[in-house]
């Protein structure tokens, strides 16, 4: 044993069995690991198990060279005291959560005048800022409102008390146009300003159902006294908050107070959002991302996106929506997963929320690098059947023929999710006699994979079958039985309309039922609907051959012009018999058109 194992199986030794933070250091001293438990000396000696799984946790405990730790005397100290060690040390094996893009905030300066924009810059210093707001346009949803109800000044001039008395200042347009009250020329008086500024920050914390009542009571006083231009005025502001508040998301005003978290994740990939509810409505929203470092449970990041979320937006709120129960995030909340009503569609809207982040964050990703959506896709795939190797050539094959004649087989070739045209290749039957799909099937496949043999090309990671268990068993008695060669082989199974259904995998086959709005369930669509229309293109082609050759080619005489200019002008070989025969030397002249006319009559009578 080194001395490195012999010191920490000492550490082990003499550890307790009580709740605790324990820290993994390396060689250098430096923090690597961080993490809690219950138990501390049963949860760090599991580090140390000769069949450790996790090829991460494995080469964490590669790096151990110390280990500290600090008994604590419950769970919540354990969670606060590991909380704060991570943030000190950042280490390199937790996972840290970050911000996947810079939301909007509202802003009120702390001027003598205030003014009210959105901005992504925060500078807690010189203003007070609201939000961040996740949703698409929210902020100047709010700040619209703001602007119709309250006459604030928008100018970047810094009007000052002091230079209003001296009259420094000038009225805009904005003045006229009754877009701002004026304050630069004292139109009106600081106090009311102050109102105006007051009022637009209860809308911004979510408190326009407060506005709309006060607004009502101050229209039924105005009414009451026959001041009706004057309630009239004030019916229009009512109307613009009550508009507001249908436009912004609103639930059940008894929630009062309330954060509702989302989960996803891609991968190692984790997206965790949160929704802070106020007063009814939703006023606040972020979403944070991180990478899976070793095998934290889902429960484990949850649980630390939780608390990182409601530090980043300062929530006090007791009252906690998730969409499965986190690992321990403190004794004083309540956490619950809603089931019906309000908090549920509410709990619905934050997974909304994730997913479409995670959706543009993959997006954006895939504009950066092309090839990576398709290696996710193909990864997907591989996951779901098991295939040995990802699957970056597939070929896919379909048989074509109505009836038994003009039998013909088509190959598609997908090279990295995409087509690739120039690998296509079409196949005229040559070995089968009358219509046998399954030999057909083998006749090509054998066919195709022998011609590449021979050509040194390389063979695809994955063959499809646009059909069923039969053609998969065809594919594999060319491709194994006959050319001893071993190529994953999988079928896709089609509804009554032809569509896509299942995914067919093994031998025997195994179902693998695919959601529609999967990336797997669109790249094998688009494999069947691309392999079928190829084939029915060939078909198509040869059988419109085969009926044009049949009436004209034989004629001596008729090469391909004058075949061209008979079907322009007739249309189709059987209208062109029926024709008289100044019509046919009115196209081909005389000594040729008598000739065909007279074919077709000596048809007609025979």
């Amino acid at each position: 044993m080194s001395a490195k194992d012999e010191h920490i199986a000492s550490i082990l030794q003499r550890m307790p069995e009580q709740p605790g933070v324990y820290q993994h250091l390396d060689k250098d001293g430096t923090v690597i690991y961080v993490g809690k438990a219950k138990n501390l000396k049963r949860r760090v000696s599991s580090y140390f198990v000769k069949d450790q799984v996790s090829l991460k946790t494995r080469q964490l405990v590669a790096h151990i060279a110390d280990i500290k730790y600090v008994v604590v005397g419950s769970e919540q100290d354990a969670f606060l005291l590991e909380n704060n060690l991570i943030k000190q040390y950042q280490p390199r094996y937790n996972i840290l959560l970050k911000d996947g893009k810079s939301y909007p905030y509202i802003c009120i300066t702390k001027e003598a005048y205030p003014r009210i924009f959105k901005t992504r810059q925060v500078d807690r210093q010189g203003a007070e800022y609201f939000g961040p707001y996740s949703f698409t346009n929210a902020a100047d949803t709010v700040l619209e409102l703001i602007h119709k109800l309250y006459p604030i000044r928008t100018c970047n001039s810094p009007v000052t008390p002091d230079g209003v008395q001296k009259g420094k200042y000038k009225v805009c347009l904005k003045y006229h146009i009754k877009k701002c009250c004026g304050i630069c020329e004292q139109r009106v008086q600081d106090e009311q300003y102050s109102e105006f500024i007051q009022s637009a920050k209860k809308i911004i914390r979510g408190d326009a159902h407060e506005i709309s009542r006060q607004l009502m009571e101050q229209m039924m006083e105005l009414s009451s006294q026959m001041r009706y231009e004057e309630a009239e005025r004030v019916k229009q502001q009512y109307l613009l908050v009550e508009k507001f508040r249908t436009k912004t998301v609103v639930t059940n005003t008894t929630i009062s107070e309330l954060d509702v978290f989302g989960y996803d994740e891609q991968d190692d990939q984790i997206y965790i959002s949160m929704l802070h509810v106020h007063n009814g409505s939703i006023v606040q929203g972020r979403t944070l991302e991180c990478k899976r470092k070793l095998d934290e449970s889902r429960e484990e990041l949850l649980a630390q996106g939780i608390t990182t979320l409601r530090e980043l937006l300062d929530s006090q709120t007791k009252d906690i929506l998730v969409p499965f129960i986190p690992d321990y995030v403190g004794d004083d909340l309540l956490i619950n997963i809603a089931t019906s009503g309000d908090r549920k569609k509410l709990l619905d809207l934050a997974q909304q929320n994730v997913r479409q982040y995670k959706a543009d964050r993959l997006k954006q990703a895939d504009k950066l690098n092309p090839d990576q959506r398709a290696i996710r896709i193909l990864t997907e795939l591989q996951k779901l059947i098991g295939l040995p190797m990802l699957p970056m050539t597939i070929d896919a094959f379909d048989n074509s023929s109505i009836q038994g004649s003009s039998a013909v087989s088509a190959c598609v070739v997908f090279k990295k999710a995409k087509p690739s045209k120039s690998d296509y290749k079409r196949f005229e039957v040559k070995e089968v006699v009358g219509q046998d799909d399954y030999a057909t099937m083998r006749e090509v496949v054998r066919r195709r994979y022998q011609r590449m043999i021979d050509n040194g090309e390389e063979l695809p990671n994955l063959i499809i079958a646009d059909g069923g268990i039969g053609q998969m068993h065809a594919i594999r008695e060319a491709v194994e039985d006959q050319l001893g060669l071993h190529i994953p082989i999988a079928g896709l199974k089609k509804d009554d309309k032809h569509r896509t259904q299942t995914l067919l995998y093994g031998f025997p086959p195994m179902e693998f039922g695919l959601q529609v709005t999967s990336e797997t369930f669109r790249l094998l669509t688009s494999i069947q609907d691309e392999v079928h229309r190829f084939a029915i293109t060939y078909h198509k082609k040869k059988r419109s051959k085969l009926q044009v050759s049949s009436e004209l080619d034989d004629i001596q005489g008729v090469g391909a012009v004058t075949k061209q200019k008979i079907l322009q002008h007739f249309g189709s070989v059987k209208r062109a018999g029926l024709a008289e025969k100044d019509e046919w030397i009115s196209i081909l002249g005389t000594r040729r058109g008598t000739m065909l006319y007279e074919y077709f009559q000596a048809k007609i009578t025979r």
